[in-house]
């Protein structure tokens, strides 16, 4: 059973050349037949992704966020869309303190779980699963996660 079931929402907008004030991530690697305002080819295999996007409580990009998920994600297929991915949750609300650690490879199918690999503050050595669901796409410059965390060790 898990000790602490948490659900939040990742706002992502990538970079594309025009929206610099609204970014929240960025393309810093792409292969020779890429560029860093498009992501490559239909898999966008060999792109890499740094973000720093904020987390809600809903699903609202305006809502105040409760903090920021910073890391990176790498497309690492040529033959089928997957990602790689390795972030933290670095929390800002009087609700929760400290940071959760997630990594763990992204088939980008409807659900899909990454590992929790640990934490700071109230998630102090945190372990456990959380399941990732693309809640919105708007072609490729938005997408919005729906995490919902199960805390399988709590201290």
């Amino acid at each position: 059973m898990p000790c602490k079931q948490m659900v939040f929402y990742f706002h992502d907008i990538l970079y594309n050349g025009e929206n610099a004030k609204n970014a929240t991530s960025a393309i810093v690697g792409a292969p020779a037949w890429g560029n860093r305002t498009i992501l490559a080819g239909q898999n966008h295999f060999g792109n890499v992704v740094v973000f720093d996007d904020p987390i809600t409580l809903d699903n609202n990009l305006l809502s105040i966020p409760v903090g920021r998920a910073q890391g990176f994600y790498l497309y690492d297929r040529k033959d089928y869309f997957t990602a790689w991915l390795g972030f933290s949750f670095f929390f800002n609300s009087t609700l929760h303190r400290g940071s959760i650690t997630f990594a763990g490879a992204d088939r980008l199918n409807k659900t899909r779980d990454i590992s929790v690999i640990g934490g700071t503050g109230d998630f102090f050595m945190a372990r456990g699963i959380a399941t990732l669901m693309t809640d919105a796409v708007e072609g490729d410059v938005y997408f919005r996660l729906q995490i919902y965390i199960k805390l399988f060790e709590c201290w």
